[in-house]
């Protein structure tokens, strides 16, 4: 799927000020760019009388505002703070939302106020987690864990490093994606926000607000943790991760969640779970660049190398995985990586 033109970008933002202008004719309405992520969404910030809001253009070409609407609802009942729908129109791609805050998590995180973020973020977490139903949202099963799975030999391997995987080195991530699926469909499965991470979490009253749910599925408990502890954009000592993921489990217990009543295989779950969504999002990160025009993703590849070498040299039934990476990184070594 080719970017979104320039023109084109032009044109949706004409069409939105004119949807908007029309809903609300007795509002002199200004916007300005609010964010914009690795879909085709854009986001603005539209100032109302009455205080800002956030306005959401969602190519219907390319995207979907059903789903958001569908978990914003679920998960505003289940208790988290997320934008709440004021205004949608489906055929045009526009949703009209309560506005946040401007400060995300990520802009904001520093080694002295993680504690207290991070603790705002696994409470509400668990929130979500307690309200979980089976057949609500689609199953994160087999299929989906193999598909994101499969990103990461067709985008980063064969796209990025422009390298055709053996039988032998295909064989190697058969057997790994094997075991990383079968670990991911063992544990208890709950909602899954799917990307809940600082770059998604907004430091707001009350905190966090939450945003970019529109993905959201039932699948593995530790998913949703290990995209907060492993995240694309910010990493943390091991002794910290290790601190959070036990303060987690803990609360987790008290609330009457499943987890695992073993620390130790609790946190061998979620590094394998973290494990499966880093090959994924190298898949994806390469993917964003080759197919849809946005580079800069792919300058935080590094990070991810990195967190699979670090969960792989740790378990013995993960050691091909190293053995194909150092293939891989001599074909071509990436730049900046120094792990």
């Amino acid at each position: 799927m080719k970017p979104v033109s320039t023109a084109t970008d032009d044109r949706r933002r004409e069409a939105l000020q004119a949807w908007l202008a029309a809903r609300f004719p007795e509002e002199d309405l200004t916007l300005e760019p609010a964010s914009a992520d690795a879909s085709f969404r854009r986001y603005f910030r539209v100032f109302f009388a009455a205080g800002p809001r956030i306005v959401m253009d969602a190519p219907p070409q390319s995207e979907d505002t059903g789903p958001f609407i569908r978990v914003a609802a679920l998960m505003h009942e289940a208790g988290l703070h997320v934008p709440e729908v004021l205004a949608a129109d489906a055929a045009q791609g526009f949703l009209l939302l309560t506005d946040l805050g401007p400060a995300t998590y990520l802009k904001v995180i520093d080694e002295n106020n993680a504690d207290a973020l991070f603790g705002d973020a696994i409470t509400a977490l668990i929130t979500w987690q307690r309200a979980s139903r089976p057949d609500v949202l689609p199953p994160y099963d087999r299929a989906l864990l193999q598909r994101e799975l499969d990103l990461f030999p067709e985008w980063y391997a064969g796209r990025h490093l422009e390298t055709t995987l053996s039988d032998t080195q295909r064989a190697v991530l058969v057997r790994v994606n094997n075991l990383l699926i079968d670990s991911a469909l063992a544990q208890p499965q709950v909602y899954v926000h799917r990307d809940y991470m600082p770059r998604n979490l907004m430091l707001s009253t009350p905190n966090p607000g939450v945003l970019d749910f529109q993905d959201a599925v039932y699948g593995p408990i530790t998913y949703d943790l290990a995209s907060l502890f492993r995240d694309a954009f910010i990493s943390w000592p091991e002794p910290r991760v290790i601190d959070w993921v036990a303060r987690y489990w803990e609360q987790a217990k008290r609330a009457g969640l499943p987890v695992d009543a073993d620390f130790g295989e609790f946190y061998r779950a979620f590094e394998w779970m973290g494990l499966q969504r880093h090959l994924k999002v190298l898949g994806i990160f390469a993917r964003i660049r080759y197919r849809d025009g946005k580079p800069a993703y792919l300058e935080d590849a590094p990070r991810f190398l990195r967190y699979v070498r670090e969960v792989a040299v740790r378990y013995s039934a993960l050691s091909p995985l190293l053995q194909l990476l150092d293939e891989l990184e001599q074909r071509r070594p990436q730049v900046g990586y120094t792990f």
